[in-house]
């Protein structure tokens, strides 16, 4: 693989990073999907994963989430000034890794059901202790931003489009000001107009200082949203 940085102060760390998935159903058969990955991410970049399908650009983002546990390497990131390796975290430190510094929007909208969207967006403010008036004016914003009509705000997403379920996503992910983005083709299924305004709400946090890992399949988006690429190839 390219695109591997010296960082001294990287908000993001891999080292020789490998994830091999094991078919059980298909006689134990071994498919190596990550090998050797090494990459940092620094406070102000969004890092583009750029290569051909299969070659494990989600398998990397849900190794660097904590969704799959690695089979070798070290994910470090810093929580709150303290350093954690997602790759042996135990799960109740991943979790409120998560809630603190590690965002994450992937394509589908997973959500309690019947839950009205403004509370939806709102919620990962609250689970850090923001009062709800403040967590919901928030939420206001940022639905007034993504086109949401107002009409929508006490419904629950369920009821929506897809494009409209995605903005939702997208207004949740960026509810706080997380300090880590995993960016997993956020402006997928969206018109011109509203795949702009989330370009803008994304380069906005960038340059904040947010530093991202995307995989962003349109290549103007790619272009408006990435400082550089990250080459994968297959192990």
């Amino acid at each position: 693989m390219t695109g591997r940085q010296t960082m001294a102060e990287a908000t993001v760390t891999v080292r020789g990073l490998a994830k091999t998935f094991i078919l059980h159903l298909q006689g134990g058969i071994r498919l190596p999907v990550l090998q050797g990955v090494d990459l940092d991410v620094q406070a102000g970049e969004c890092v583009a994963l750029n290569g051909p399908s299969g070659v494990g650009k989600s398998t990397l983002l849900r190794c660097l989430y904590g969704n799959y546990r690695a089979d070798a390497g070290h994910i470090t990131l810093r929580d709150e000034g303290i350093v954690v390796d997602m790759a042996t975290a135990e799960p109740r430190h991943i979790l409120a890794v998560r809630r603190r510094s590690l965002g994450y929007v992937s394509q589908f909208l997973r959500v309690v059901p019947r839950v009205p969207a403004i509370d939806v967006v709102a919620e990962p403010l609250r689970a850090l202790g923001v009062s709800e008036e403040a967590a919901r004016e928030r939420a206001r914003a940022l639905l007034q931003r993504l086109h949401i009509p107002e009409r929508l705000w006490a419904l629950p997403p369920a009821t929506f489009s897809g494009g409209e379920q995605q903005r939702i996503n997208i207004a949740r992910g960026f509810a706080h000001s997380f300090p880590i983005m995993l960016l997993d083709e956020p402006t997928a299924a969206l018109d011109a107009d509203n795949q702009g305004a989330v370009i803008d709400l994304i380069r906005d946090a960038r340059e904040r200082g947010t530093a991202m890992v995307g995989i962003f399949h349109d290549p103007a988006v790619r272009q408006a949203l990435a400082t550089r690429l990250f080459d994968m190839k297959p192990p």
